[in-house]
């Protein structure tokens, strides 16, 4: 059994670390750190403007970053960009399909899928620019396989909504 002595500095020691955290900005456990004046964000449909893509990547690419922003922090999802804190948009401007892999009859063994996507994140209360830049991953798959495209497709939307997501979070 403990003794309360030494559950005692334990304790104040817990409480001292979550004041601490909570005193400059939110902090959550995905590593996000939120300054207090924002409250609301909106993330606008991607807009789509490469070619080839696979059906509904831009939703795909919206609800992904909908779930970092909104669902993973404090933060409320706003439909109306004019009333929201923070704006989170988004254009897929690449989509490239490339064999890594080559078998001896030259066809493809595995392919690379690249998506690139230009991310604008802006701070409308400090009337400021968060993060403007294009991030860019990729996944192999195997092309004999028939849904794998679509596979690959969904784990570069995962990749690249947790680096929008990193890169608008980390630096307050």
């Amino acid at each position: 059994m403990l003794r309360p002595v030494r559950v005692l500095p334990f304790l104040l020691s817990f409480v001292l670390c979550t004041s601490y955290l909570s005193a400059c900005s939110y902090y959550s456990f995905t590593g996000a750190s939120l300054p207090e004046h924002l409250r609301t964000v909106a993330v606008p449909l991607v807009e789509d403007r490469a070619a080839g893509a696979v059906p509904n990547l831009d939703q795909a690419l919206t609800e992904a970053l909908v779930d970092r922003f909104a669902d993973r922090t404090r933060l409320t999802l706003e439909p109306d960009e004019g009333a929201a804190d923070l704006i989170v948009r988004a254009e897929l401007q690449r989509y490239d399909l490339a064999p890594v892999a080559v078998t001896g009859e030259e066809q493809a063994a595995l392919n690379r899928l690249t998506i690139a996507l230009a991310v604008t994140v802006e701070d409308r209360p400090e009337s400021r620019e968060r993060v403007r830049r294009t991030f860019t991953a990729s996944a192999d798959y195997d092309p004999a396989v028939a849904a794998a495209e679509a596979e690959a497709a969904a784990r570069v939307v995962d990749r690249l909504a947790d680096d929008v997501f990193t890169a608008a979070t980390s630096d307050w």
